[in-house]
Formats: structure tokens, sequence, C-alpha cells
């Protein structure tokens, strides 16, 4: 039970347990992404075995969600979004291994779905105003920096993509409060995740439209598959603390 004046953010210590018994479940993750990055298969030349190791992270994002067992899966709704945010980035990431021959805006349309999803999975409360005023500032920055070297139809599709990337990091961030000491460790990793996601969406943009990023891949894979992890373990509930804060 929780001391008179304590907070949720002191019931996050002995989570320390929690969330070491979460990091063998991502061994073949952390693998697959070794994998990749060695292996760093040129995307000039696009193939199934290319798109197998892009996507092979993912796919074991989906397997980390599985080991949860099939009950969490349908008792959390959260977590059956998520694995599917997932399902469709790796459907993402295969299309765009072959966006030179014209798959970019279906890896595109690919992405927009996960948003949605991972915005669903985040819910809607709290509101947070202050966030959402904030992530609609950046994403009115991000577009207006854009707008001058895009041309239809990407003009409206860039615009529509950059509203679901933004929604979906407002929800994030808006679970945080870290003001009132209302978080869990889940929360900050869904936070995190989110502002990697729409780093990485945002390098991809400008590499694509504007100007050569240097290191734009390195950038652009690294902080998408840490965005990915931070995503999939945002949903692992911290049931110690909501126990506690009924009993309190």
């Amino acid at each position: 039970m929780l001391a008179k004046g304590g907070t949720v953010a002191q019931l996050e210590l002995p989570l320390s347990e929690k969330v070491k018994s979460e990091v063998p479940k991502l061994v073949p993750f952390f693998k697959s992404t070794c994998v990749y990055f060695v292996l760093w298969l040129p995307t000039s030349s696009p193939s199934w075995f290319s798109a197998l190791i892009k996507c092979l992270p993912i796919f074991c994002l989906w397997v980390f969600l599985l080991a949860h067992g099939f009950s969490f899966l349908c008792v959390r709704s959260s977590a059956r979004k998520i694995l599917a945010g997932l399902i469709f980035s790796a459907l993402g990431d295969a299309f765009l291994i072959w966006q030179e021959q014209g798959y970019f805006v279906h890896g595109l349309l690919m992405f927009a779905i996960t948003h949605i999803l991972y915005s669903s999975a985040f819910g809607m409360k709290p509101v947070n105003v202050h966030a959402g005023l904030g992530l609609t500032a950046a994403s009115s920055f991000c577009y207006i920096m854009l707008y001058p070297y895009l041309s239809a139809p990407f003009t409206y599709l860039v615009a529509v993509y950059i509203a679901l990337i933004g929604f979906m990091g407002w929800r994030a961030v808006a679970g945080l409060q870290l003001a009132n000491d209302l978080w869990t460790w889940t929360k900050l990793s869904a936070c995190l995740g989110a502002v990697l996601f729409i780093v990485s969406d945002l390098t991809i943009a400008v590499n694509k439209f504007c100007f050569p990023v240097p290191y734009s891949r390195a950038i652009i894979m690294a902080t998408y598959y840490a965005a990915q992890m931070l995503i999939a373990l945002s949903v692992v509930e911290c049931q110690d603390v909501e126990i506690s804060r009924k009993k309190s």
C-alpha cells in the first residue's frame, strides 16, 4: 500500500525486476537487428531476401507480444492493436524495399494504418491539450519545411501522413504526465517510441524529397527499430502499480 503522500512513480522502483523479465523475450529482436546492420543489403537491388532481413526484427516483436500468451492479447485490446500495427509495419517495410519501383505510396499507406492503430492503442485519455498543441505546432512546421519540395500527389499524401503520425505522437506523449508523477515505465516507453518514430519518418521525408541526409539509412533504421521495440514494450502492463493504486 502507498504511504500517505506517495506517488505512482515511487511504485515503479520495485518494477525493475518486471523490466528485466522482458529482456530475454527481446533477445531475438536484438539479434535480428544486428543481422540487418551487419548484412546491410543494398536497396538498389531489392529482393525477397533483403525484404525478409529488413522485416525480421519486426517479426521478432510479433513473437515478443505472442510470448505473453493469447490470454494477454485477448484481455488487452491495446496489445492486439499494437500487434496489428506491427503486422502493417512489416508490410510497409516490404513495400519500401521496392520504393524505386513505384511502391513508396503503398508503404506510406501501410504505415498510415499503423499510426492509426497505435493511436487507438494509446487511447484518448488523458487529453493533455498542451501536448496536442505542441505536436500540432511541430507537425505544421515539418509540413511547411517539406511543402516547397512536394508535388502532387505527395502534397496531399504527406500532409495526411504527417497529421496521422503527429496524432499518434500526441496520444503517446499525452499519457506520460510527468508533472503529476502519473507515469509508468510503459508510458515512458510509448512516448520515447513515438518520438523516435517521428524522427525516423522525418529523416525519410527530408532525404527523399529535400536533400540527401548524411548517414540517412543508419539514422532511419536505428530510430525505427528502437521505436517499434519501445512501442511493443509499452503494452506490457504494470499490474502491480494498478493494484497498489487501487489499494492506496
